[in-house]
């Protein structure tokens, strides 16, 4: 004999299951071509580490880690379109003319987050590979980099700039190390400002396409920079001013040991640049020559190889041409 307090309850279940599903399809819905490339690589990188768990310290805690970071992605989206009343943000929807955008305090607070959590996104994914260095290979691959150094220039670039080591020098160098943070921000700040969305995510997406190259190319191909490999090799610290300080204290909180092949700082770095020359192209020139000084400052500081910056380049600038043509097709 069945109660009806037992049909209620299993009409309850079937209308809470309900609900659950079409909040699920209403986060997927929010997502758009940035989360696509996120999740994608979240989802990749979860397969190598259960391919390769046995290379690994604490593989359950990184598996844990990424979904934990999935996660978070699709809340983000889903809790900016349920304030705001939007869908497919970041697909492409050009939404600046809605002047009742942020009307509330809520709406104001997710709309914030939901598009500026990619920082957060790259500096997760970035410090994580501190410990997916040795994922799938167990050695270090810097004597093929110092080698192709040697081979291009007949030096090895970072102990040849030793020689013009002065404080005044380091602490330009510094600087130009620095700007890197600030290119995306910069960029990003003006696109949010102007309310050009749909132009917002596609520089989100170049950056994110090329951030993806360098993290995969790093589980593959580990290489911990000079700055490890040839520890106690140089003649002295770079002393300088207040930026050398800055990025002293940035580089004791958040170095990475490994991941310096290629260069993040210079394949995000030209994602920018080349996003710039698109839809801003008064700031690409701006950022042009700042640019160039931090591609030599990561040699100068000793962060970086020369191929670490070719490789930086390459994966920075395919970034933007993949990004383009995955905005285009998602479309």
């Amino acid at each position: 004999m069945v109660w009806p307090r037992d049909v209620a309850r299993g009409r309850d279940g079937e209308h809470i299951l309900a609900r659950l599903l079409q909040e699920l399809v209403a986060a997927w819905a929010a997502c758009g071509t940035f989360e696509w490339v996120a999740l994608g690589y979240l989802g990749i990188s979860s397969v190598l580490i259960a391919l390769f768990a046995e290379n690994l310290a604490h593989p359950v805690r990184l598996l844990g880690a990424q979904v934990s970071a999935a996660l978070l992605i699709v809340m983000f989206c889903w809790a900016s379109a349920r304030t705001s009343g939007e869908s497919r943000w970041s697909a492409g929807t050009d939404i600046g003319t809605n002047k009742s955008l942020c009307a509330t305090g809520s709406q104001r607070f997710w709309h914030f987050w939901r598009h500026w959590y990619p920082h957060l996104f790259f500096l997760f994914c970035f410090e994580e590979m501190g410990l997916l260095a040795h994922l799938v290979n167990p050695g270090w691959q810097d004597a093929k980099l110092i080698a192709f150094d040697h081979w291009v220039t007949g030096v090895n670039p970072s102990f040849w700039l030793e020689r013009f080591a002065h404080p005044v020098l380091n602490e330009f160098m510094e600087f130009s190390y620095f700007t890197y943070f600030v290119y995306l921000l910069i960029l990003g700040g003006i696109l949010y400002y102007r309310r050009e969305w749909k132009t917002y995510w596609s520089v989100m997406t170049y950056s994110a396409v090329g951030y993806v190259f360098g993290y995969l190319i790093a589980m593959l191909f580990p290489v911990q920079s000079p700055w490890f490999s040839s520890a106690g090799m140089w003649h002295g610290d770079l002393a300088g001013g207040p930026f050398t300080a800055l990025i002293n204290l940035i580089e004791k909180c958040g170095r990475v040991h490994g991941a310096a092949f290629p260069s993040q700082h210079v394949a995000g770095a030209m994602a920018v640049l080349w996003g710039a020359w698109r839809h801003r192209r008064w700031l690409f020139w701006l950022f042009l020559p700042f640019t160039l000084c931090m591609c030599v400052s990561t040699v100068y500081v000793r962060n970086h190889y020369l191929a670490d910056v070719f490789g930086g380049m390459v994966t920075g600038t395919l970034g933007y041409m993949i990004g383009r043509w995955v905005i285009r097709t998602g479309h």
